[in-house]
C-alpha cells in the first residue's frame, strides 16, 4: 500500500474561477502564505515554517480549520480544536472509527487519495492542515483557498506532527502538555509490564486484501518502540509502504510473544473475512495464538496514520491486554 497514493482532485469551473481570483488576491497580498510585508506586521498573525521547510503565514488562533489527513485529524481533536473538514479515514466513509465520537458532524472534505478542492473551498477555511500532501499542484490549490500547512515530515513522527500543528493553532502549550502526559503513561505501562516488557510484539491487518504486518517508519512501530518492545523478522525493517502484505502460507510473520491484529472497520467484508481467518488452523496455530496471546484491535487507531489520541488508547490497549 502506497504511503504517497496521487490526490484526486475534483475542480469545477465555478470552483476554479473562485481559486483564481483567491491566487490574484495572493499574488497581491491578500494575507496568503506569501503575503506582503504590511500583512506580516498586522496584528494576529504569526508565520510557523511546515514539515516541508516552507514558511506559512496563518492566523493566531485560527477557529476553521480543515484537517486532510488521519493524523491531521487526530492531533486537532487532542489539542482541543473540532475541524469544519476532515478527510476519511483507511477503509472509512468520515473519520476513523476510533474518533467518530468526537468527530460527529463534521463534513468530509476528502478521501486518502486526496482532497476535493471544491469543498474545501466551500469550507471557507482559517487555515489547511495538509498531512503529508506532496502534490505540488494541489497544494498550490489549497494555498489559494488559505494558507496550508504541511503537517508530516517523512518520519511521519506523530509527536513532531502534533507540535508543529499546535504551533499552527496558536495551541503550542497544550502540545506540549499532551506529550508530558503521554510520555508519563508510557513510563509508568513500562512499569506495569513487569515480565512482559522487553518482549516481541507483532502488529498486523487483516482486509479483502490479506494480511499484512506494520513494519518501522510508521506510527505504532513508534509507540511499540517508545514502550521497549522488540519486533518479530521483518518488522524491525522499514518497510516500503504504510503496511507489508504477507501471503496465508507465510502467516507465521505475523507471530510473536503477543499478536495485536484487526481490521480498519468493526463491520463489513473486512471483519467478515477476519473472523474466517481465526478458524483458520494455520492461524491458530501460531504461538501468540496458542499462549492466549493475540488480541483484536481496532486497526483505525492501530494501523492506520495514527496521532496522539490514538497513542494514547493504543497504550490503554496494551495494558488492558498485557498487564490483567
Amino acid at each position: 500500500m502506497s504511503t504517497h497514493p496521487s490526490p484526486r482532485v475534483r475542480l469545477t469551473a465555478a470552483a476554479a474561477v473562485t481559486t483564481a481570483l483567491a491566487l490574484a488576491l495572493t499574488a497581491c497580498g491578500g494575507g496568503g502564505a506569501g503575503g506582503s510585508e504590511k500583512a506580516k506586521s498586522g496584528g494576529g498573525k504569526v508565520t510557523v515554517t511546515d514539515a516541508t521547510g516552507t514558511e506559512v503565514e496563518v492566523p493566531a488562533r485560527p477557529a476553521k480549520v480543515v484537517a486532510l489527513s488521519e493524523m491531521d485529524l487526530d492531533s486537532a481533536l487532542a489539542l482541543g480544536v473540532k475541524p469544519i473538514g476532515l478527510t476519511a479515514g483507511r477503509g472509512q466513509k468520515g473519520a476513523p472509527e476510533y474518533l467518530a465520537g468526537r468527530a460527529g458532524g463534521i463534513p468530509v472534505v476528502g478521501a486518502v487519495t486526496g482532497p476535493d478542492i471544491e469543498k474545501v473551498l466551500r469550507a471557507k477555511p482559517d487555515v489547511i492542515l495538509a498531512g503529508q500532501l506532496a502534490d505540488q499542484k494541489v497544494l498550490q490549490q489549497l494555498k489559494a483557498i488559505a494558507p496550508t500547512v504541511v503537517t508530516i515530515g517523512q518520519d511521519k513522527d506523530w509527536k513532531k506532527a502534533l507540535d508543529l500543528t499546535g504551533r499552527a493553532l496558536g495551541r503550542q502549550n497544550e502540545a506540549k502538555t499532551f506529550v508530558a502526559g503521554y510520555d508519563a503513561k508510557v513510563a509508568e505501562l513500562k512499569k506495569k509490564l513487569g515480565s512482559h516488557a522487553g518482549t516481541t510484539v507483532s502488529v498486523a491487518r487483516y482486509s479483502a486484501k490479506g494480511t499484512a504486518v506494520m513494519q518501522q517508519g510508521v506510527f505504532i512501530s513508534d509507540v511499540l518502540k517508545d514502550l521497549g518492545f522488540k519486533r518479530p523478522g521483518i518488522q524491525n525493517e522499514r518497510g516500503q509502504g504504510h503496511s507489508t502484505p504477507i501471503s496465508d502460507e507465510d502467516i507465521k510473520q505475523i507471530d510473536g510473544d503477543w499478536l495485536f491484529i484487526g481490521t480498519l472497520a468493526a463491520k463489513g467484508k473486512d471483519a467478515d473475512l477476519f473472523a474466517e481467518l481465526k478458524n483458520k488452523p494455520a492461524y491458530r496455530q501460531l504461538g501468540a495464538v496458542r499462549d492466549g496471546h493475540a488480541t483484536e484491535i481496532d486497526g483505525s487507531r492501530w494501523t492506520s496514520l495514527g496521532g496522539g489520541l490514538a497513542a494514547m488508547s493504543v497504550l490503554e490497549d496494551i495494558d488492558k491486554a498485557m498487564t490483567t
